[in-house]
């Protein structure tokens, strides 16, 4: 195990009706004006809106709103948001929604106080050393971002989907989590949230980092509720407990906890990035097919750590590494597939893809070679999305 320091400042808020809080909350973080941040309509058309805003005019707290945000979201609107922020003297924001919402928020709150390019942080030119402060009210679980440090950004410009990872200038001050806010979730959008966030805790899994037992059997773990949950959340979308279950795991996957004490691994993700980026698919969809594809190619190149997690998550048995990797593989295909999740590019929308220009894609990015489990040379990052064909 490594050194490590965790420091993870975030205060949960969990539970039925906790949105009525989030005046409370926004001026226990010290604001009194801010800049509301929604996505496309859904909690306006819910009430959702009414009722945060109402909290909010309990408390004396004024807001703007900054509508629309889409999924992979751009830069456009973070300098939108940016002018917009400092043209009213706003002192901090709140993130209403999902991934998106919340990174976007993150990214004009470092944006605000700085002089440059907020760009210049995800293009890792500077680091983000203050920024407006953050809450959120969660409606979608899967990115995590409620409880983390990190942002995901697209520079449209290029199309480079980058992630900015910071320890705790950008984690947020405080996350309303209701799982009931989840009931409406369509199915599509619920399956690919529970492959997101087991992606996050694979991420950390497979580590190059020996002898991290204790965050191993955390990891395998809350892998293991997602996949007894999941099934519940698919079958009746009103199900408290099973959505509580789902939101508190995606919370968990992220904030940190399964990655202390060892290198983390990321290659899956920014392999995803990149399709995203390229042909704007749904992230937790794409990591469905990145995923197993990246696993087939351990399985061949590095299977231990895939056999481990075969045999203590799905039961799995045999003493060969690559051969278990391989059974691995399929039992985690077999489970996206339950969840009605897209197994191959082509089922993901793509049928042409450009594998050359994905691949030079990634290592522009990400550097060459990428990937602390198994280095990855552009031989081998084209091998990998040729097994999501």
């Amino acid at each position: 195990m490594d050194n490590f320091n965790y420091y993870a400042p975030t205060k949960y808020v969990f539970g039925r009706d906790t949105e009525a809080q989030a005046g409370q909350l926004t001026r226990w973080m010290g604001c009194r004006k801010i800049l509301l941040v929604l996505g496309g309509g859904s909690a306006r058309c819910s009430g959702l809106l009414d009722r945060v805003a109402a909290a909010l005019q309990a408390e004396g707290v004024e807001y703007l709103l900054l509508e629309g945000i889409k999924p992979n979201p751009t830069d456009d609107r973070v300098y939108e948001g940016i002018d917009l922020g400092r043209r009213e003297k706003i002192d901090g924001l709140l993130a209403v929604g999902g991934g998106s919402v919340i990174d976007t928020a993150k990214a004009i709150a470092a944006g605000i106080p700085y002089d440059g390019d907020f760009w210049d942080f995800w293009a890792g030119k500077a680091v983000v050393e203050k920024a407006l402060p953050v809450g959120v009210v969660l409606t979608i679980p899967a990115a995590g971002s409620e409880g983390s440090g990190n942002s995901v950004i697209t520079r449209l410009d290029g199309m480079h989907k980058i992630s900015l990872r910071t320890d705790s200038a950008l984690r947020p001050k405080f996350a309303i989590l209701n799982p009931a806010l989840t009931f409406t979730l369509p199915a599509a959008q619920t399956a690919a949230g529970i492959a997101d966030m087991m992606a996050h805790i694979m991420e950390r899994y497979f580590s190059p980092t020996q002898e991290v037992e204790t965050t191993d059997r955390i990891a395998e773990g809350l892998l293991m509720a997602i996949i007894e949950e999941a099934p519940k959340v698919m079958a009746d979308p009103e199900n408290y407990q099973a959505r509580a279950n789902i939101m508190w795991a995606g919370t968990m996957a992220h904030n940190g906890v399964a990655g202390c004490g060892r290198r983390e691994d990321w290659t899956s993700h920014g392999l995803e990035h990149e399709l995203s980026a390229l042909y704007g698919v749904t992230h937790g969809a794409g990591l469905a097919v990145v995923f197993p594809a990246w696993m087939t190619f351990m399985a061949s190149h590095r299977p231990e750590k895939v056999a481990q997690l075969g045999r203590r998550v799905f039961g799995l048995t045999g003493k060969d590494d690559s051969a278990v990797a391989l059974q691995t593989v399929d039992s985690l295909r077999a489970f996206f597939g339950k969840l009605g999740l897209p197994l191959t590019l082509s089922q993901l929308g793509i049928e042409n893809p450009d594998i050359a220009l994905l691949t030079a894609k990634f290592h522009e990015d990400k550097g060459t070679p990428f990937g602390p489990y198994f280095p990855l040379q552009p031989v081998d990052t084209a091998a990998v999305y040729r097994l999501m064909l």
